[in-house]
């Protein structure tokens, strides 16, 4: 079994994390973002627009899923996590995720009214790689 540290290490060497989201008429939806800008025991921290169909399902819905893998050339490996999802508009998590080149997609700043924190709290997933699958509960990881 992975350990979590092992997951949060997989994740982030990894560029892109898929984020799944429910719509208004219960399918879910997919969207690739960067992988979270921190992650904090069960919770991964992603940076979006307020204004962006993914924060409005949240809020209307906190159940999601993030799906981050490795294909190599002999081998691939995904992890996906089940969770739910918060919109946050605090000033001191959106200013510790910051980075210097968010102004590109936030004209106002840090205090930009479309800028927003997505905070994902995990709690199961599944292990995919070299044709073994395993599924695990967050809480029982070492």
């Amino acid at each position: 079994m992975k350990t979590r540290e092992s997951i949060i290490e997989f994740i982030q060497k990894q560029k892109t994390a898929f984020v799944g989201s429910v719509d208004e008429d219960g399918f879910p939806n997919m969207k690739a973002m960067f992988t979270p800008r921190k992650i904090d025991g069960n919770c991964f921290y992603f940076s979006t627009n307020t204004s962006s169909m993914r924060a409005q399902q949240f809020m209307k819905n906190p159940k999601a899923s993030i799906y981050v893998y490795h294909r190599g050339r002999f081998k691939y490996e995904g992890i996906m996590l089940t969770g739910t999802m918060e919109v946050l508009q605090d000033d001191g998590i959106k200013q510790e995720i910051w980075r210097t080149g968010d102004t590109m997609y936030y004209k106002q700043g840090v205090n930009d009214p479309d800028y927003c924190v997505l905070k994902f709290t995990a709690i199961k997933g599944r292990h995919y790689c070299d044709l073994q699958t395993e599924s695990f509960n967050i809480g029982d990881l070492e």
